[in-house]
């Protein structure tokens, strides 16, 4: 009679599967950082990051201003809400 596999070689071979599996992704994600090198090498050798850029600078510049003058009048509204709600609970 053959009997089935005992328990350590159950565990023997599913630590195998494991780090197997564990190999194969982390060996996809080198590949993966590698083509992003590659890429990121390509596209600075053709020039073609200075667009964007460019155009992520000036809207970069303009943005905070904007946008600091809209919160902070949203702060002082919700401000004066609170406080206004505060005297009339006292």
């Amino acid at each position: 009679m053959t009997e089935g596999m005992t328990i350590t070689d159950m565990l023997g071979q599913s630590g195998l599967l494991t780090l197997l599996g564990m190999c194969v992704v982390f060996s996809f994600i080198i590949i993966l950082i590698c083509c992003m090198k590659l890429l990121q090498t390509v596209v600075h050798a053709f020039k073609l990051d200075k667009e964007s850029q460019e155009a992520s600078k000036s809207s970069a510049v303009s943005s905070p201003a904007s946008n600091s003058s809209t919160d902070n009048g949203a702060v002082v509204a919700a401000i004066a809400a609170a406080v206004h709600d505060k005297a009339l609970k006292s």
